[in-house]
């Protein structure tokens, strides 16, 4: 039988990520040249929600520009992947197996949320893709029962990417930032109270994050942070690996984790 896939969890930062962020893109593509190849990726990124956790059947996805404002060199970016509608009807299946509805998209595209960050993880786009949304409605014990029934795909030698933000309070975003400027301090100490919590398995604490210390000023509001608790479950007991590449702006903690089958 195949090894077990991992599960990554990367914050994928500001969508010109690939333009500024250096040190996260240098990651992502670390973490992609360590990876077994898999057969295709499950991506769950924080900029889909929809109101029961539904996934693409789109055969060539469609590179999402999900934002505004930016430089015009990231609107000619695509990603050419293919895409994995029998992945997606597999991936309904476990979650309607576990008592989870779930629903069926006939052609979403990636967003920036999935294609940034694998643009650098997987560069030659030949990895087949699909993208399952987040349940509008579900908080972080919802999404951990995702992650957890989507597990038996790590056995099928899919790869499950979860993107979102460690931190994604806007008001400590500084754009005029130095790459190297010093990180805001409650980002640093809301940040390693995750890398904390995640290497000691202690998913009650992360369930109840908001009364850590700068928790629930790290996400005013919760999409960006619902990907990790997917990423938990699907994780298992495995224990992950932190990587942590430098904040972007100074208020976006950029770490990424991995969690690798013993």
């Amino acid at each position: 039988m195949a090894a077990r896939m991992p599960v990554i969890f990367v914050s994928h930062g500001s969508p010109d990520a690939l333009l500024h962020a250096h040190d996260a893109v240098a990651c992502w593509g670390e973490i992609g040249r360590s990876l077994p190849e898999p057969a295709a990726i499950l991506a769950v990124s924080a900029h889909w929600e929809a109101r029961t956790p539904t996934a693409s059947l789109a055969g060539a996805p469609a590179t999402i520009h999900d934002f505004y404002g930016f430089p015009p060199a990231l609107y000619r970016m695509r990603y050419p992947a293919p895409g994995a509608p029998a992945l997606a009807e597999r991936a309904v299946a476990l979650l309607a197996g576990a008592g989870i509805a779930a629903g069926l998209h006939p052609d979403r595209g990636l967003d920036h949320g999935a294609w940034v960050p694998l643009s650098a993880m997987f560069p030659e786009a030949d990895v087949p893709v699909t993208q399952l949304s987040l349940h509008h409605d579900g908080g972080p014990a919802a999404h951990l029962a995702v992650g957890r029934a989507l597990a038996p795909l790590r056995d099928e030698r899919v790869l499950i990417v979860a993107s979102g933000a460690i931190t994604h309070n806007f008001d400590w975003i500084d754009r005029a930032a130095r790459p190297d400027a010093a990180p805001r301090p409650e980002a640093v100490r809301f940040a390693d109270w995750v890398g904390e919590r995640l290497a000691t398995h202690d998913s009650a604490a992360l369930l109840d994050y908001r009364a850590a210390p700068h928790g629930a000023a790290s996400h005013p509001s919760e999409e960006h942070f619902l990907p990790l608790f997917a990423a938990v479950g699907a994780a298992g007991n495995d224990v992950p690996r932190r990587l942590r590449p430098n904040f972007a702006y100074r208020g976006l903690a950029m770490d990424a984790y991995v969690w690798v089958a013993a």
